[in-house]
């Protein structure tokens, strides 16, 4: 078999799901820590540590806590003065305006594929990501935890991606940096890759026949 034949057995594949944050978009929680935490006498890592373990974590990323009740919640928690407006910007700042992936990789892969994008993540990114980031014209659908009320490593979720890519799950590649994402993928019945940099992604995309 050719490098760049597909695999023996495996149906072509119609539909690509990314997973965004730490594929597509850097994640850098320092920079909303430096203002979120600025009252807590924590270090940052203990303190993104402490607002990931936070009781209204999982209600935060699948949409039971709204942006103002989030932005108490901190607030009280960390005793930091600042206002709602200045927390949705620190918020944000999480996310690196850089692609770790480009823009032309999304436009080769469309002409070819369907694109969803499925995220564990909330409605002050969301806002966020759609406004400030233009990649997302490439994806016609854009699955997010806090809209469908689930999240990975969830079934809920994937079937919900599975439904908007509108193919069968085995004709479906997903792409998440997260091993655990990437296993609960694979339960679903999706074909999944672990991303772990652009250069083995691309060099996967070709063994799949997705690029030139």
């Amino acid at each position: 078999m050719s490098k760049t034949s597909r695999p023996t057995n495996q149906p072509e594949i119609r539909a690509i799901i990314f997973d965004i944050g730490r594929v597509i978009i850097a994640l850098d929680p320092r920079r909303a820590i430096d203002a979120i935490g600025a009252g807590s006498a924590l270090a940052p890592d203990k303190l993104w540590a402490a607002v990931q373990n936070d009781p209204l974590w999982m209600g935060w990323q699948e949409g039971r806590v709204t942006p103002r009740e989030w932005y108490e919640n901190l607030i009280a928690r960390f005793h930091t003065p600042i206002s709602f407006d200045e927390f949705c910007n620190a918020w944000n700042s999480v996310l690196v305006p850089k692609l770790i992936l480009p823009e032309s990789l999304f436009k080769q892969l469309s002409k070819k594929c369907r694109l969803v994008l499925l995220s564990n993540t909330d409605p002050i990114h969301v806002r966020c990501i759609e406004s400030k980031f233009p990649f997302v014209r490439y994806f016609p659908k854009r699955i997010y935890s806090c809209e469908v009320g689930a999240s990975k490593p969830g079934p809920k979720i994937f079937r919900a991606a599975i439904k908007a890519a509108g193919v069968p799950a085995k004709q479906i590649l997903f792409i998440d940096d997260v091993r655990e994402n990437v296993m609960a993928a694979r339960r679903v019945g999706l074909r999944a890759l672990q991303f772990r940099s652009r250069r083995r992604l691309e060099a996967d995309l070709r063994r799949l026949r997705l690029l030139p």
